[in-house]
C-alpha cells in the first residue's frame, strides 16, 4: 500500500496538466496495489508448494520424473509421438517394423487417453523408409507400463500371418521382471487359469485373478478337483530366477499363453511375488501403493509413502519370430530398470 501511496504523491507533484489523469490512476492505486499483493502472495504460495513437492533426494526426484513421463507422452502432438517411435525402431524389412515400446504409452485408446500407438501408426508409416501409403498394423499388445520389443506389420496380410503365429504359440516371448521376494521353487511353470472378477470394496474395480482347477478340502486337507469357471482362460507361464538380493529377485519369464495381465497375476497370486511397482496386483481387496520390505526401501533410498511413484518393472526383453527365416529381437533394459537393478545389487547374468 505504501508503494501505491508514494506513486500517487509523485503523480500529484508532476503538474496540474496531468491532474485529471492522475486522479484516475491514483484513485485506483490502492485497489491495484492490493490486487498485486494478492497476486504476489498467491505466486509465493504456489512456489512454496512446488518446492515442497519436488523431492530433494535424487531417487525420489527421478521417480517423480518417471511418473510424469506418461503424462508428457499424452500431451505431445501425434507427429512428435510418431517421431519418437521412429527413433525407437529396432528393425524393419518388407513385412514388419519392430520398435522399442516406451514406458507409460498405451497401445490402444480409451477414456482419458489422448495419444496411443494405434492412433499414430498412419503417421509413423509415412516417416519410415520404403513405406507405402498403407498404415502399419498392430500384431499384438503390451500393457501401458510394459516396455520392450513390439512388432508392427506393414500390411494386413502380414499382420494376419503374425497374429496367427502368436495365437498358435509359435512366437517365443521372453520377459524380465524385478519381483518382491524369492519364488519357491526358483524355477518352474505356473499353470493356473485366469478370469476377470469385480472386486467389491469401498472403490469397486475389476481385476484378473486365478481360477484354479484344484482346491484343498477343508475336512482332510486333500487336493480335490474344483468346479471350473466357464469364463476362465488357460494360462501357462514358465519362469526362472536370474538373481536375488535386497528382498527382491530378477526373473526371466516365458508366457506360453497370452491372457490379459497373465505374468502379473501368476507372479502376484500364484507365486506370491508381485512385480516391483505393480500396485494393482499387490493387493486384492483395495487399490493402494505397493508395500515394500524395509531392506528394499533402504536400498532404493525410498520412503514407503513415496512407493506409489515406483514404475512397473516388467520388460519384453526378447522375441523370436519364425517368419520365413527365424528372426530374433533383443531390446535392452530401459534406464530406470537398470538403475533399480544397481540400487538393489541385482547382478544381470553374463550368459
Amino acid at each position: 500500500m505504501a508503494a501505491g501511496g508514494g506513486a500517487a504523491r509523485r503523480c500529484w507533484r508532476s503538474g496540474a496538466g496531468l491532474a485529471r489523469a492522475v486522479r484516475g490512476v491514483c484513485g485506483s492505486g490502492r485497489a491495484t496495489a492490493a490486487l498485486r499483493a494478492e497476486e504476489m502472495a498467491e505466486r509465493l504460495r504456489k512456489s512454496e508448494e512446488q518446492q515442497r513437492e519436488i523431492p530433494k533426494d535424487p531417487t525420489q526426484r527421478w521417480l517423480r520424473e518417471l511418473a510424469a513421463m506418461s503424462q508428457q507422452l499424452q500431451k505431445v502432438h501425434p507427429n512428435v509421438l510418431a517421431k519418437i517411435l521412429k527413433q525407437r525402431t529396432l528393425y524393419q524389412n518388407e513385412e514388419i517394423v519392430v520398435i522399442d515400446k516406451p514406458y507409460g504409452l498405451p497401445v490402444h485408446g480409451g477414456p482419458g487417453i489422448k495419444n496411443c500407438i494405434a492412433d499414430v501408426l498412419p503417421i509413423l508409416a509415412k516417416m519410415l523408409e520404403n513405406m507405402k501409403a498403407e498404415p502399419l498394423h498392430l500384431c499384438h499388445r503390451l500393457d501401458k507400463e510394459t516396455t520392450g520389443v513390439m512388432v508392427l506389420a506393414r500390411s494386413k496380410e502380414a499382420a494376419e500371418k503374425i497374429r496367427l503365429l502368436f495365437k498358435t504359440r509359435q512366437v517365443e516371448k521372453i520377459y524380465w521382471a524385478i519381483v518382491l521376494g524369492d519364488p519357491d521353487p526358483v524355477e518352474g511353470v505356473v499353470e493356473i487359469p485366469i478370469v476377470e472378477k469385480e472386486v467389491q470394496s469401498h472403490q469397486s474395480h475389476y481385476k484378473m485373478t486365478l481360477a484354479p482347477n484344484y482346491r484343498l478340502c477343508a475336512e482332510d486337507g486333500k487336493v480335490v478337483k474344483a468346479r471350473g469357471n466357464r469364463h476362465a482362460e488357460r494360462a501357462v507361464t514358465r519362469y526362472r530366477r536370474l538373481a536375488a538380493a535386497s528382498a527382491c529377485s530378477l526373473l526371466e519369464l516365458q508366457p506360453i499363453t497370452g491372457v490379459k495381465h497373465q505374468i502379473r497375476v501368476h507372479l502376484a497370486y500364484g507365486l506370491g511375488c508381485p512385480i516391483l511397482g505393480d500396485h494393482k496386483y499387490s493387493h486384492w481387496s483395495k487399490l493402494a501403493p505397493q508395500k515394500l520390505p524395509e531392506l528394499t526401501l533402504r536400498r532404493l533410498k525410498l520412503e514407503q509413502s513415496k512407493a506409489r511413484h515406483l514404475p512397473l518393472h516388467l520388460h519384453a526383453h526378447r522375441l523370436g519370430l519364425p517368419l520365413g527365416q527365424p528372426l530374433d529381437f533383443v531390446c535392452k533394459l530401459p534406464l530406470f530398470f537398470q538403475k533399480t537393478l544397481r540400487k538393489l545389487e541385482l547382478d544381470i547374468p553374463k550368459d
